[in-house]
């Protein structure tokens, strides 16, 4: 299979403009994906309903996170194959990292189900949310190897410098819950949003592998399984996996943190998640690029390229950010209104962002270095960054200072105080990994 852009020997901000733009128009329709149900809901079923869409959220995060950061491992292993131009070892890491995400994403899917009653417990969810918040999981969780393989599928894609199709699929995925939603709650209730997401998302994979078929992109030849590759996959697949947990527990535990304060508030934290991730996406789409993009560059032995790569990544990615972010903090109190309206869940979405601010920009510098440094097979040392700024700093100055007076600000500051040392540890650990691969 040939390569759709040719990273080592391409002009830098082409390539990078050609693999990023699809990615990032893949994660706004992402966006608008996950935007539908909170409409929906919202709009048709009120605050409780979409309190309980909260309540839910920070499982699905996790889940996804967690599907996001292991076939992104993949990608690590598998853009420095292709850099390496080694076919042999390409046909095995295919072979053997689809075996393996399949079994783990039903493996998942049963733990979770078997253990979703004292979850939501332990996240603290409302008695008056809680059995909306259950039966919407129990069905969402049915999707989850849909969820996985579109990951996997989309991540081996990148790899081989193949983005476009991740935008296409996405776009699909995103009409059909845009239609099938309202139907689905007007048939079904607050469950009903969750059957319109588990059967887009099933028809999604069913385009997807149709397409695969056709083109021909690929063979997977099971014959090519490696028990050693399994090896290398949970290396690098585990703390990549990990890596993008991380904010989404931390999510859920300022979650259980707001709910101490009431419906009102945990809608308005709600609306907030939402929001963020216009600002997240640009971020996590640089995060993935830069890893596929790196890791070419790594097995080709192109450090110089890697270099050139971070730094056009963070002008354009700044860029867009700053832009971005001006008009989410301006804006939020009147866009807040579009999901619940509510004056007081306004008012408080307003003054997060007004808080947090400029935090969004610095956590694309910090999605960038760390992308670098996964494409450097280097998981763990990004997975140690986040592990420090958001378990050693976000969670517990979160609970301190909300706990001292500040009540949701200190919430607020907290997440502002973990983005400052996020930009500066990702900075000095990216700048510091590429001087010495470069020497050598």
């Amino acid at each position: 299979m040939s390569q759709t852009i040719q990273f080592i020997e391409g002009n830098t901000r082409r390539c990078l403009f050609k693999m990023a733009v699809p990615v990032l128009t893949a994660m706004f329709l992402n966006l608008a994906y996950n935007l539908v149900d909170s409409l929906w809901i919202g709009n048709l079923l009120g605050e409780t309903a979409y309190a309980a869409l909260t309540g839910a959220t920070p499982v699905i995060l996790v889940l996804n996170a967690v599907a996001m950061g292991a076939t992104n491992g993949v990608s690590i292993l598998l853009s420095q194959a292709v850099g390496a131009k080694d076919t042999r070892r390409i046909d095995c890491l295919i072979a053997t990292s689809l075996a393996v995400a399949v079994v783990f994403s039903i493996a998942v899917t049963a733990g979770i189900e078997l253990c979703l009653r004292p979850l939501l417990s332990l996240l603290q969810t409302p008695a008056e949310t809680f059995e909306m918040a259950y039966g919407y999981l129990s069905i969402y969780l049915l999707g989850y190897l849909t969820v996985f393989l579109y990951c996997y599928f989309t991540a081996v894609l990148r790899s081989f410098g193949n983005a476009v199709f991740q935008m296409v699929a996405m776009l699909i995925c995103t009409a059909l819950n845009a239609a099938l939603d309202p139907l689905f709650i007007h048939l079904f209730g607050f469950q009903g949003a969750a059957i319109a997401t588990l059967l887009s998302q099933t028809l999604c994979l069913v385009f997807m592998l149709v397409y695969l078929a056709r083109k021909k992109l690929f063979v997977i030849h099971l014959s090519a399984f490696s028990w050693e590759a399994v090896s290398a996959f949970f290396a690098k697949g585990v703390p990549a996996a990990f890596q993008q947990s991380i904010p989404a527990l931390s999510t859920g535990f300022l979650t259980s943190l707001v709910s101490g304060y009431g419906v009102t508030a945990i809608a308005a934290y709600g609306i907030i998640g939402k929001l963020e991730t216009i600002l997240f996406y640009p971020a996590m789409a640089l995060n993935m690029v830069l890893t596929t993009i790196v890791g070419q560059c790594a097995g080709g032995k192109r450090f110089d390229r890697a270099r050139d790569y971070l730094n056009a990544a963070l002008l354009y990615g700044g860029g867009l950010l700053l832009l971005l972010s001006a008009l989410v903090v301006g804006f939020a109190g009147p866009l807040s209104q579009g999901f619940v309206s509510s004056a007081p869940a306004a008012a408080i979405v307003q003054h997060s962002f007004y808080i947090v601010g400029i935090g969004y920009v610095l956590n694309t510098v910090t999605n960038c270095f760390l992308g670098a440094v996964n494409g450097m097979g280097r998981p763990m040392k990004s997975l140690f960054c986040m592990v420090l700024y958001y378990l050693v700093i976000r969670m517990p100055l979160a609970w301190l200072l909300s706990n001292v007076g500040l009540g949701l600000d200190g919430i607020w500051w907290a997440v502002l105080t973990s983005h400052i040392v996020a930009a500066g540890a990702a900075v000095f650990l990216g700048r510091h990994l590429l001087s010495l691969q470069e020497k050598y």
